[in-house]
């Protein structure tokens, strides 16, 4: 089979394995495919849920005639790349969202993530997602609801212009991680105070107190070591010096 061209056979063989709820690596192992062509695959013609092999394969035939063209152009909303081709900010991206996905965010909020992440500011408009996406602008809103929610991005004028942006710093994930401690903070007190209520001596009431005291000390060993680990690392790239 010639480099990553797919048949119609094998696209058929892909959407089947969505259907079955087959992760990307186990619908390429069954095809014979790496797991990278498979996600490529599968993001750039409508996602998990509306992936369709013959609508997939009419797409696959137009790109292959037009591989002959030169060096891609940079589209709208793709300034942001720092020069890199945009095929691989896309597989970077992709494999990103099928993580998330599996982590168990939904489709959409992964999408809107994985696009920040991949760009150098960390910051796009609704505007840029939409192009880059090739979705809704309220498909983007609700993803941007959804990831503020979460302390995972945040709303941010754009100086130049009117425009809003939506913005991932650099410590996300450490907001977000201690985010999610406050909340499961907030359950692990219910517990107790449920226990309190029904008698931490009964049944119930033991479950929700053994309950509470566990939840509290993941959370407190969660929070000292992201929080030590926060002064450590940084996701910025690293600078190196002359002596490295």
């Amino acid at each position: 089979m010639p480099g990553d061209r797919l048949t119609l056979q094998d696209r058929q063989q892909i959407a089947a394995g969505l259907r079955e709820g087959l992760t990307y690596a186990a619908i390429g192992r069954r095809i014979g495919r790496p797991t990278s062509t498979v996600t490529r695959e599968v993001m750039r013609n409508g996602g998990p849920r509306g992936y369709h092999a013959e609508a997939a394969h009419q797409v696959g035939a137009g790109q292959t005639r037009q591989r002959r063209t030169p060096a891609l152009a940079t589209s709208p909303g793709r300034s942001d790349l720092g020069g890199r081709d945009p095929r691989l900010v896309d597989e970077v991206g992709a494999q990103s969202v099928e993580l998330m996905i599996q982590a168990g965010l939904p489709q959409m909020m992964a999408r809107v993530l994985a696009a920040l992440f991949t760009t150098d500011s960390g910051s796009l408009t609704s505007a840029d997602l939409v192009r880059r996406l090739q979705v809704s602008p309220a498909s983007v809103s609700k993803a941007i609801g959804y990831l503020e929610s979460q302390a995972l991005i945040k709303r941010e004028r754009d100086p130049r212009s009117r425009a809003e942006r939506y913005a991932i710093e650099d410590d996300a994930v450490f907001t977000s991680i201690m985010a999610s401690a406050r909340s499961q903070t907030r359950i692990a007190e219910a517990c107790a105070a449920g226990a309190r209520k029904l008698g931490v001596t009964t049944p119930a009431g033991a479950r929700l107190e053994n309950t509470s005291q566990f939840l509290h000390h993941v959370i407190d060993d969660l929070v000292r070591s992201a929080k030590h680990w926060h002064k450590i690392y940084s996701t910025r790239p690293r600078q190196t010096s002359e002596t490295d």
